[in-house]
């Protein structure tokens, strides 16, 4: 699992993700986290990375 930054542009994807979150509803914003989270999750495919990024996340 990778744990220093490796974004190219770190800030264009954060202005991207609240650009798609803005004027959705709580539910339907949820809905997009989750379904952006499979999608992310399926680019990385690994389980046991996945596993460990759950576990960071919650730490």
């Amino acid at each position: 699992m990778k744990t220093t930054p490796h974004f190219q542009d770190a800030d264009a994807f954060y202005e991207q993700l609240l650009d798609a979150h803005e004027g959705l509803s709580s539910e339907a914003s949820a809905l997009l986290n989750a379904r952006l989270i499979l999608l992310l999750a399926n680019q990385v495919g690994d389980a046991r990375v996945l596993q460990e990024c759950i576990a960071a996340a919650k730490a």
